[in-house]
């Protein structure tokens, strides 16, 4: 096997990109610490094509030398905004009709691999600051909580890491739900 070449990849150009069909899903940033993770958060949405990312709180903003290492120029592709009070930003969500979902360990959470999706609505998913998770407020308003399982000694991820799996689990299932109707 030969390792492709960036040329041989076959990339959308930001202008082509927002023209695409977007997967319903939007990203929600509590308060998050890292500019590596909020970058690299860019680059995943990128590469699912999510509708949109919100940056909550303390969670900094593009233009950041530290968020574009991470995000290799996500944030011009990305449709983004910020909001400074996530639990606000959640009930307006909510009320244009999206299904809003803490990614977190709480009580009553389905674990991500038994979590159903439907095609006709839009998601909400909000990660949690680094340390503290997603405020509690921003859990008690949420429709629903994702966990991912692990089995391991440790009872967290990265924020990054959780946003990839998550995101890939929803573009997996919509396209399967899309493909089968």
């Amino acid at each position: 096997m030969r390792k492709l070449q960036n040329e041989e990849l076959d990339r959308l150009d930001v202008v082509a990109f927002k023209q695409m069909a977007k997967t319903p899903v939007i990203i929600v940033l509590d308060n998050i610490r890292s500019l590596n993770n909020i970058g690299a958060v860019f680059r995943t949405a990128d590469a699912f094509l999510i509708e949109k990312i919100y940056l909550c709180g303390i969670t900094a903003r593009p233009p950041h030398k530290d968020i574009h290492k991470t995000a290799l120029g996500a944030t011009e592709s990305m449709d983004w905004e910020y909001a400074e009070n996530t639990l606000e930003l959640v009930q307006e969500l909510k009320s244009k009709g999206c299904y809003t979902i803490a990614v977190e360990q709480a009580e009553r959470a389905t674990m991500l691999n038994k979590f159903e999706l439907d095609a006709d609505k839009t998601y909400v998913l909000v990660f949690g600051n680094e340390v503290k998770g997603v405020a509690q407020e921003v859990v008690s308003a949420c429709d629903a909580v994702v966990e991912i399982p692990q089995f391991g000694t440790k009872h967290s991820l990265n924020i990054s890491v959780s946003a990839g799996v998550v995101v890939w689990d929803f573009w997996v299932k919509l396209n399967a739900i899309k493909n089968l109707a």
